[in-house]
């Protein structure tokens, strides 16, 4: 994977109302943080943080600290404005080569399933997957082909096979699914309640109609 440079300074006031002066400047305050050092607080040009949080691509750090310390990472987490939806905190969390570490990447679809041409939905029910792996074998995304799926049929996290990186989800869990619309189950479950139909008496049928 391609490594993409992100320029930081070193935060030295942490403070509440210095946060506040960075994003109104433009600038976005974040803590680095690995297994083998203190935590490094910083702040990031927001232009350069967004495509890196607004992407459904997972995207290794090139992190460039006062232009003399270089660090890779990738972003652990990131806060939200709960108004604005723009970023106000990020995390970065440092990698060592040769040691596992544990991410979420996205989930691309691809195909359209055989069971939506045959008036199934397509319930996609993860976006994401959490997995651990070595710092070189992160991927990008993770691609998963449902143009096979027919009505009733659906993926779980068991089907997954991904060379050098183990998916930490419940291996029962359902990712992807084509189900019957919900006026089909709705029939369907009327007519399990009332049971088996009876022979049809011809006049009455109308009479009780015409009652409800």
């Amino acid at each position: 994977m391609e490594k993409v440079i992100l320029t930081a300074n070193l935060r030295k006031n942490i403070t509440k109302s210095s946060r506040s002066d960075l994003r109104r400047n433009g600038r976005i305050p974040g803590v680095y943080y690995s297994k083998h050092g203190s935590p490094i607080p910083i702040d990031v040009n927001e232009k350069a943080i967004n495509p890196l949080v607004y992407t459904t691509e997972t995207h290794l750090i090139s992190l460039q600290l006062n232009a003399n310390e270089e660090y890779d990472c990738v972003i652990k987490d990131i806060q939200f404005d709960p108004i604005t939806d723009k970023v106000i905190h990020i995390d970065l969390l440092g990698l060592t080569s040769g040691e596992t570490f544990q991410l979420e990447v996205p989930i691309q679809f691809h195909g359209n399933p055989v069971g939506v041409k045959e008036g199934g939905v397509l319930q996609t029910l993860l976006h994401k997957l959490d997995i651990e792996c070595l710092p070189k074998d992160i991927p990008q995304h993770i691609d998963i082909n449902i143009q096979d799926l027919k009505l009733g049929d659906s993926i779980h996290v068991k089907d997954l096979v991904i060379e050098n990186v183990e998916i930490l989800n419940p291996a029962d869990t359902v990712i992807a699914a084509v189900t019957h619309p919900k006026a089909e189950i709705e029939v369907s479950a009327e007519a399990a309640v009332e049971g088996p139909t009876e022979p049809e008496v011809i006049g009455k049928a109308k009479a009780e109609d015409e009652e409800e």
